[in-house]
């Protein structure tokens, strides 16, 4: 089968090898890269790994649809051949790493878990900075092992997943979530499946963008979430902009609610060799070795840089400061999520 991962990126470079390398040792054999106002040659890098053959890029340069940047390139890639001729679709973003616990960890093995599947929900486990100050050229699935616990009660956001759906035509374009423009005449074959094994209700076909939080969803697959990594890396990141709503700036609370390290996690690393060994076959070309260095020293630069800007030297200041995030007790969590109902009731009225 063809399995097609579909990735908008910018500034990224120094990360997109070793997220590469981990997914085709978990399966994916496609991969369409959407690539936008990059400074550290991640476009460059991008041209290369297509001449190599290992990939498809698209420069996803504007003008972009009233969604943002990263739904202009989604719907680019309803279109392109490579999306028709998948057997299977997952749109992913390059701090999002698929990890598979039953089997030999890949593709293979999820779908002989849930043959019946035609979609599967990937639900997000939140790993924060562990402790990680200082942004260092190491995998980022070896240095962050620190994250949430398996049972979250809130943020609601930690239950929040991707879906790997079977291009069957139920769903006619990728979302960034979920598939979207489903064909009605065909929605009652679908059959949605959590990454624990359990067989979802008939609104996951066409609704919802995160599993049932209280409970463990990680039973035969999770998708590790790195969205802040290093404390120099988050500064980075919030000078970037958010792909999906490039306008939102980012600071301490997207910091607080993501950065869980109660727990640790290291089941990924069953995929270790198998990545390491593709890793170094990417590196073996000489031009995609200095493009990733020269992606490294431009991230250093860049933070010393950012770092002469106030906004930025405080935000680095308060991420000092910070305690890791702990879980909120089971009565917290209840009392948070019946005021964010009643928000939402408000301003529906």
């Amino acid at each position: 089968m063809r399995h097609l991962a579909i990735l908008c990126v910018r500034n990224e470079a120094a990360f997109l090898l070793e997220w590469l390398a981990h997914h085709r040792a978990v399966g994916f054999t496609d991969f369409l890269v959407f690539s936008n106002d990059c400074q550290d040659g991640t476009d460059t890098m991008l041209d290369r790994l297509e001449t190599l053959g290992h990939l498809t890029h698209v420069p996803n340069d504007g003008p972009y649809d009233k969604g943002g940047i990263q739904f202009t390139a989604l719907k680019a890639a309803a279109k392109h051949p490579l999306t028709r001729q998948a057997d299977w679709i997952l749109p992913l973003d390059v701090d999002e790493f698929v990890n598979i616990h039953t089997g030999d960890h890949t593709l293979s093995a999820l779908h002989a878990a849930l043959p019946d599947a035609t979609a599967i929900t990937l639900t997000w486990r939140l790993f924060g900075f562990s402790g990680q100050v200082r942004y260092q050229d190491t995998p980022v699935t070896d240095t962050f092992t620190r994250c949430a616990p398996a049972v979250m009660h809130w943020p609601w956001r930690a239950a929040m997943f991707k879906t790997l759906y079977k291009n069957d035509g139920t769903y006619r374009k990728p979302g960034v979530h979920r598939p979207r423009d489903p064909d009605d005449a065909k929605l009652s074959d679908a059959r949605w499946f959590d990454s624990h094994g359990r067989a979802l209700p008939p609104q996951f076909r066409t609704a919802r963008i995160f599993s049932t939080y209280g409970r463990d969803n990680y039973g035969l697959a999770q998708l590790n979430h790195y969205p802040l990594g290093a404390a120099e890396s988050y500064v980075l990141k919030a000078a970037r902009g958010r792909a999906v709503h490039e306008a939102d700036t980012l600071g301490l609370d997207y910091w607080v609610e993501r950065n869980f390290n109660t727990d640790t996690d290291t089941s990924i690393s069953s995929l270790a060799p198998a990545r390491n060994s593709a890793l170094a076959q990417l590196k073996s070309d000489e031009t995609l070795a200095q493009l990733h260095e020269n992606a490294v020293k431009w991230r250093k630069a860049r933070f010393l840089d950012l770092m002469q800007d106030e906004p930025y030297r405080a935000l680095f200041g308060r991420l000092m400061m910070t305690p890791p995030s702990q879980p909120i007790p089971l009565n917290a969590a209840r009392f948070l999520t019946h005021h964010a109902n009643l928000g939402r009731q408000n301003a529906r009225n």
